[in-house]
This record gives C-alpha cells, structure tokens and sequence, in this order.
C-alpha cells in the first residue's frame, strides 16, 4: 500500500498493493495496522455505506456540521471523479478543492478526514461507491454545498448539467455555509 497526501495535505490517496493472476486478482481494501502506520491516522469506522448510480450522477458536496464523519472511500464497479473541499475556516487551504478518480480499475481509495465536504460524479455507464465513515449519518446535521459553487471552482470532468437529487439541487454557496472554526 502507497499512501500520497493530495495537493491539499490532509486528503490522502491510498494505492493497494493488488495481486494479479490468470485467475483474477487480491488486494486488502483496509489494514488498520498498515494504514495507521503510512499515514499517522487510526480511524474507528462505524459504519459502511454502499451506493449505486448511472452516468452523470452527481452527489454532494455532503458534510455533517456535527457528528463529524471522516470517510474511506473507493469504487467496486465503474469510475467515479472524487472530490474534498476544505471547510475548516482555520486552515491555509480553506475554499479549495482536490480530487482524484478512483475507478475499479485502479482500486484507489481516498481519504476525507473530519472538515471536509465530498462529493463525487460518475464518469462511467455506472459505479458503485463504497465508504466507510468514523460517525453515524444524523441527518439532523447534514449540509450541503452547491456542487457548482464559482467560489469553489471545482473542474467537474463533465459536459453540462450533471443529474442532482432534490437535496443537492438545494446546496448553497460557501459563503452562505456552515463551516468547521
């Protein structure tokens, strides 16, 4: 396993070391010990989350203001572009965004520690998305940022206007946001 911080630090892509054959392919989608090691952090996961959408689906950006959740997060089927905005108002990189693709081709995984609002749109026929998160979903404390925010920038690699839940088509600004001290 390769641990690389993304161009915002905090945000780590983790490349599994993938064992392949004639007969298919093994790899560990998450040792404790390894990843604690590589990268200094020790989650405690409770909860894993499994979802499924077309082409051009786009979720997010999600965050909960509280019940922070940091999130491990990969792709078992398809492609999907993956996306951490930075909204702790305290540090040097508050506002941006980073991204990676993670596809089941690649078997990347992302972290998104606690302070981070995710999003990500599917750039294959399909995906289904896997994460686990270190809280429980409380709804109660779920926000959303509009996923097109010009103040965020995020260069979606998409061609016009990305299939939106009810929920997403409601996000707002950052400007308008609840954000992390």
């Amino acid at each position: 396993m390769q641990i690389k911080p993304l161009n915002i630090p905090d945000v780590l892509l983790i490349e599994p070391q993938v064992f392949r054959d004639d007969r298919g392919f093994f790899f560990e989608s998450f040792n404790e010990e390894r990843f604690t090691r590589l990268s200094g952090i020790r989650p405690r996961f409770v909860q894993d989350n499994h979802s499924q959408s077309a082409r051009n689906v786009l979720h997010g950006l999600h965050y909960q203001i509280k019940q922070t959740q940091a999130k491990l997060v990969r792709v078992i089927v398809g492609e999907v572009f993956d996306v951490a905005v930075d909204l702790r108002k305290s540090s040097p990189t508050f506002g941006q965004w980073t991204g990676a693709v993670l596809s089941a081709e690649n078997k990347r995984q992302m972290w998104i520690p606690e302070g981070f609002a995710h999003g990500f749109v599917v750039t294959s026929d399909s995906a289904e998305f896997l994460y686990k998160t270190t809280d429980y979903w409380a709804p109660e404390h779920e926000r959303c940022i509009a996923w097109n925010d010009p103040a965020i920038a995020i260069d979606w690699p998409i061609n016009g206007m990305p299939t939106l839940s009810f929920k997403d088509q409601k996000g707002v600004s950052l400007a308008d946001a609840e954000v992390f001290a």
